[in-house]
């Protein structure tokens, strides 16, 4: 029973679209369009190694030259969790933050450990802008009114 070559690389590019479709890392689809490359080819009749050749060809090139123009337009890593979400917000101080001595802000309706960026006291009811944040505490400085 011999399975036809255009059957092997249709199965592949199923898999490879399979295998993007659940990680969504835009790597596995450039082959699955390299399959398909080669699927056809095989079914023109055309060699083993024209088949291979142009799979490989076209999945780098595409990889290599595409892949970074839709990493950048589709924002793909780029998501900005929870807690990076909150950097360049703005809250309030709800107990004053000392040199050396944690305060609380609360920012987005939660309450954080907070110190100031540059040591400085901070009172209470103070509107802070957060600049950073380090484990479970952020880092924030005061606003200033203009």
């Amino acid at each position: 029973m011999d399975i036809p070559m255009y059957l092997i690389w249709l199965s592949m590019a199923i898999v490879l679209g399979i295998a993007e479709a659940l990680t969504l890392g835009l790597s596995s689809i450039w082959f699955a369009i390299g399959a398909l490359l080669a699927c056809i080819i095989a079914m023109l009749d055309g060699s083993l190694m024209v088949q291979i050749l142009a799979f490989f060809a076209v999945s780098i090139l595409l990889l290599v030259f595409t892949r970074p123009i839709l990493v950048d337009k589709l924002h793909i890593g780029k998501e900005k969790t929870n807690v990076d979400a909150i950097v360049d917000k703005t809250g309030i101080v709800t107990v004053e933050i000392s040199p050396y001595k944690p305060g609380r802000v609360y920012i987005n309706g939660l309450d954080w450990n907070a110190i100031s960026k540059d040591e400085q006291n901070i009172p209470k009811d103070t509107k802070v802008k957060v600049i950073a944040v380090e484990g479970v505490k952020v880092i924030v400085e005061p606003l200033t009114e203009n």
